[in-house]
């Protein structure tokens, strides 16, 4: 065999060599590669939001007197329970009850002068303008009795209402006026929790709706609250908005001024939940696969929260679709691909936390209570 015989054998054996591997990458590329795959869930984003509140007597009021005066008496002690107009402070008097009684003597003179007037109407020996003269001092004495009693009770500080009474810096011999302020009373059997709530829940809390209040004082115990009321605009230098709600307080275990942890949830938009492990990164930033018509379908998505080994996410996705969590890195868009069965998972609660943060200190986090699906058939 000469030389170019050999050089002839030689490039036929290594054209042959060729066509021999490319039949095996071809065959193995058409081999459909094994994957696990789950149906998609699409679930509300629920997230929590949590906010300091303050609380505050269901009714309150700072207490002062209606008059200058020199303190006769202290009639209360802090923490006391007190009924609705019981006295709790009084002023020297003396002059006031003088008064009283000089008016309730012209009151009699003018009633006593109006009777002999009346028993000579007849006679013609009074005029009626005489008549009309001693009704209307009759009428101007018992005005003048009037604000006379009104002046006396004024001497004496009274509880507006039914309440608990705080402490006071007044002691008898003391001269106040009304700017001194006396004690505070309050009514908490039912305490208000304020607090602020970002603008972004604005439509989601409404009277009526309820939350989870804990008291800082007592970090185990946690309270429902309904909202009452909320604020008709938003601040706009902190972007949110004040809520109140309304906690019983039968045991008087609570006071006004006490600090709450407020955490309430709120649901958002219903998306595709994934497991974390289906979503491959790219150049192109983030995508998965799903299965349709037997073939492995690359969708870019994107993530709008995540939590606990799940993620929320946008994209081109139906309901009908499958997602491979199992073997997504073997696969390429468009490639056959053969599903093995997976074992059902155990339910599991699922926490959701937004990729944005809902604002005034408030995080987001949520809850799933659906059950895992079973991945799709051999």
């Amino acid at each position: 065999m000469n030389r170019f015989q050999l050089k002839n054998l030689a490039i036929g054996s290594f054209a042959i060599l060729i066509a021999a591997c490319s039949s095996g990458e071809k065959a193995r590329e058409d081999e459909a590669v094994p994957v696990v795959a789950q149906d998609v869930r699409f679930l509300p984003e629920v997230s929590q939001v949590e906010a300091i509140g303050t609380a505050r007597a269901a009714t309150s009021a700072e207490l002062y007197p209606e008059t200058a005066g020199r303190v006769t008496r202290v009639l209360f002690s802090a923490g006391d329970y007190v009924r609705s107009g019981a006295p709790l402070l009084e002023l020297d008097s003396r002059a006031e009850r003088l008064d009283v009684e000089a008016a309730r003597v012209a009151v009699q003179e003018a009633s006593q002068l109006l009777g002999r007037y009346r028993r000579i109407e007849g006679t013609g020996a009074i005029s009626d303008s005489q008549i009309e003269a001693g009704e209307n001092a009759l009428a101007a004495a018992r005005v003048e009795l009037r604000q006379a009693q009104t002046a006396l009770a004024d001497r004496t500080v009274r509880a507006p209402f039914s309440g608990h009474v705080g402490l006071t810096e007044i002691d008898a011999g003391d001269r106040v006026n009304d700017s001194t302020p006396i004690t505070q009373i309050d009514q908490r059997g039912t305490l208000y929790v304020d607090f602020p709530a970002p603008e972004e829940v604005f439509a989601n809390l409404s009277r009526g709706d309820t939350v989870e209040v804990v008291p800082f004082s007592e970090p185990g115990r946690a309270i429902e609250a309904e909202v009452i009321a909320t604020d008709n605009r938003i601040s706009q230098d902190s972007r949110d908005f004040i809520v109140r709600t309304a906690i019983p307080n039968r045991d008087d275990r609570l006071r006004p001024g006490m600090s709450f942890r407020v955490n309430f949830t709120r649901n958002g938009t219903t998306r595709a939940a994934i497991p974390e492990e289906a979503i491959v990164w790219g150049g192109e930033g983030a995508h998965l696969f799903v299965v349709r018509n037997g073939k492995a379908v690359r969708v870019p998505v994107t993530i709008t929260s995540r939590r606990e080994g799940r993620v929320f996410v946008d994209g081109d996705i139906s309901r009908q679709d499958r997602v491979i969590v199992e073997g997504v890195q073997k696969v390429r868009d468009g490639q056959d691909i053969r599903l093995v069965r997976q074992a059902r998972q155990p339910e599991r609660d699922v926490r959701v936390e937004g990729a944005q943060g809902s604002g005034a200190g408030g995080q987001a986090t949520g809850e799933d209570s659906s059950s895992e699906n079973r991945a799709g058939g051999d």
